[in-house]
């Protein structure tokens, strides 16, 4: 019986490690993409405005401040 667990096991372990790996990737590819493009961050704030929240706080947290005000600023003179 504990053959059996074993290759289940294995194929479980990969799963989870490809899963942690996309979720890495795809994490990198996000914040990559907001933090150099302002466009980007303003779909971003239509659509997911709690993610664009952690990215703001996060590079807020690593001592890179202005950018959320850079952000407003602009997207409020596109408005008028």
């Amino acid at each position: 019986m504990s053959r059996s667990m074993g290759p289940l096991a294995k194929k479980i372990f990969k799963g989870v490690l490809v899963a942690e790996l996309m979720g890495v990737f795809g994490a990198y590819f996000l914040f990559n993409k907001m933090n150099t493009s302002q466009d980007f961050r303003h779909t971003m704030s239509k659509k997911f405005p709690f993610i664009l929240e952690v990215y703001y706080k996060s590079i807020e947290h690593s001592g890179m401040y202005g950018i959320r005000e850079q952000d407003q600023e602009k997207w409020l003179s596109n408005k008028n």
